[in-house]
């Protein structure tokens, strides 16, 4: 038989992998990988690690206010509310 070109064998092979399988690759979301310097991957590598603390110490201060059943309420020495009490301290 004659040569089948490149271009028309790669499409019928698509074609038979198209109709023996289901599998797909899933589509690329992010960029591709790239090289990074040590430097640069300790630094990230350091701010990763310091915003996980921070989340964990987060959850762990929430979890402890619900398990000991604290309610944060506003503390305003200067306001009104402090006001309010020594009228009535003065009064009496």
């Amino acid at each position: 038989g004659s040569p089948v070109p490149p271009e028309e064998r790669r499409l019928r092979d698509k074609k038979h992998l198209d109709d023996i399988t289901a599998a797909r690759l899933p589509p690329l979301h992010h960029s591709p990988a790239k090289l990074l310097s040590i430097e640069e991957s300790i630094a990230i590598q350091i701010q990763q690690k310091e915003t996980y603390e921070e989340m964990q110490a987060k959850l762990a201060a929430q979890k402890l206010a619900e398990r000991l059943n604290i309610k944060m309420l506003r503390f305003e020495p200067e306001g009104e509310a402090s006001m309010q009490y020594r009228e009535v301290r003065d009064e009496d």
